[in-house]
């Protein structure tokens, strides 16, 4: 066989190489691991949860670095380019980085058919372990127990939230989600686990492996006013913080997991309040209630399960006053999303319902029909239209909405991805042109 050349040409060949998109389970992992010989010789943090991973990898490595730290970290899905989801030193890596990675896990694996998720996270596990860190972040793509990240025994286990999402894979409620995400947990090793309403089975998992719990409420914890915030944990209190750069109700909840991951890691990753106040204040992250400058206002979520949509509602009816909302939305077709129409119900005017370019996404015709069904009420008359992208539907979107509405796109990555992929969209409404 030819081996690929480009990062586009070896992504299409990982597509082919298992029948199925997700195969759960580590046998084939672990075997790759030790023909790859990969072995971290830096701390390692690993981030799983249903909801908040994303933010609280990107605020543990903005803190990271802001401390002095070489920080690697890997982070998924991606908007538009595969090379998003790895980082060295807040940068990410080129598709040249990644070449000689994936030509060593194709030549490493023989004829093992390995999954997408399994071959290119092989790939950038090995370009992370080979580079010059500090530290590196890992995100748990889909649960943990059976995630492939769970091949790395990590230093400090971090769990950000437990919510109903996967449970064809996860089981059927949170406890039997929480043990499956406690499982990227160590003997002898920190977990911290930042869900205020915490499942019984996390510190079940957590004191039957022998890990050391940090559960927030108790070991840690965090109050503030409207100017500022604190944090305080085991001996150690961090006072006069501002704000995560990052939008929404629940940032605080990730921020302070965050922290406490640094407070266990102290003796090997020590930090100070100054790093904290920098690397929270200096925060990026697209498609976490991003609000984009422009007329009409413009937010950008990834909420695809109810707990983040009941999030993203808290913190849209916070705004302030929009004559009308828009809402495009995209899903996989295994979300519960009468749940998310139930509680979206409420604030939005206008729904554009729009198709995704993977087998898995609900139709937009499959997604009308289901609203039409539940007639949720809307604040007044609600309308309805199906898009065959995303692109499409936001132009819709747009050609309708007035200067003073709001325009949200939320639900799957690739819904938000799809009106990034020609750069953050900046609105300009029709009568303002």
């Amino acid at each position: 066989m030819t081996l690929p050349t480009t990062l586009a040409e070896w992504l299409d060949h990982c597509e082919r190489l298992h029948p199925k998109n997700i195969d759960m389970g580590l046998a084939r992992s672990e075997e790759m691991k030790r023909r790859l010989n990969l072995e971290f010789k830096v701390p390692v943090i690993t981030v799983a949860g249903t909801n908040g991973k994303g933010s609280t990898c990107t605020m543990i490595e903005s803190i990271g670095l802001h401390a002095g730290y070489k920080v690697g970290l890997y982070i998924k899905p991606h908007f538009v380019h595969f090379e998003e989801r790895c980082r060295v030193n807040g940068a990410m890596v080129s598709a040249n980085d990644l070449l000689p990675h994936f030509e060593a896990v194709e030549k490493a694996r023989g004829d093992m058919p390995l999954t997408y998720f399994e071959f290119t996270s092989l790939a950038i596990f090995r370009l992370l372990s080979m580079a010059d860190l500090d530290l590196v972040i890992l995100e748990v793509g889909l649960g943990g127990r059976l995630d492939t990240v769970n091949v790395i025994d990590t230093d400090c286990a971090v769990i950000t939230s437990i919510a109903l999402d996967h449970m064809e894979y996860l089981g059927p409620d949170r406890e039997a989600i929480g043990r499956e995400k406690a499982a990227i947990m160590r003997p002898g090793r920190p977990a911290i686990f930042s869900d205020p309403v915490p499942p019984a089975s996390v510190g079940e998992y957590a004191r039957s492996v022998g890990a050391h719990l940090w559960q927030i409420g108790v070991d840690f914890n965090f109050a503030g006013d409207k100017q500022q915030w604190g944090w305080a944990g085991r001996g150690r209190r961090y006072s006069g913080l501002a704000y995560p750069a990052l939008r929404g109700a629940n940032q605080l909840l990730n921020a302070s997991g965050a922290i406490a991951a640094f407070e266990a890691l102290r003796d090997r990753l020590p930090i100070n309040a100054q790093a904290i106040r920098s690397g929270l204040a200096t925060l990026e992250l697209p498609g976490r209630f991003q609000i984009v400058p422009g007329q009409p206002t413009l937010v950008l979520d990834v909420a695809h399960n109810p707990h983040a949509v009941g999030a993203l509602f808290e913190n849209l009816d916070q705004m302030g006053f929009f004559p009308r909302t828009h809402a495009v939305f995209g899903v996989m077709a295994d979300k519960d999303m009468a749940a998310i129409f139930t509680r979206m119900a409420p604030l939005v005017d206008h729904w554009y319902f729009c198709d995704l370019p993977i087998p898995r996404a609900a139709p937009a015709q499959q997604l009308a029909d289901l609203h039409r069904a539940l007639a949720p009420k809307g604040p007044g008359p609600v309308t309805t239209s199906m898009h065959a992208s995303p692109s499409e539907a936001l132009r819709a979107a747009v050609a309708a909405a007035d200067p003073t509405d709001r325009i949200v796109v939320f639900g799957s990555f690739y819904t938000v991805g799809g009106v990034l992929k020609d750069g953050l969209p900046r609105l300009s409404a029709k009568h303002l042109s």
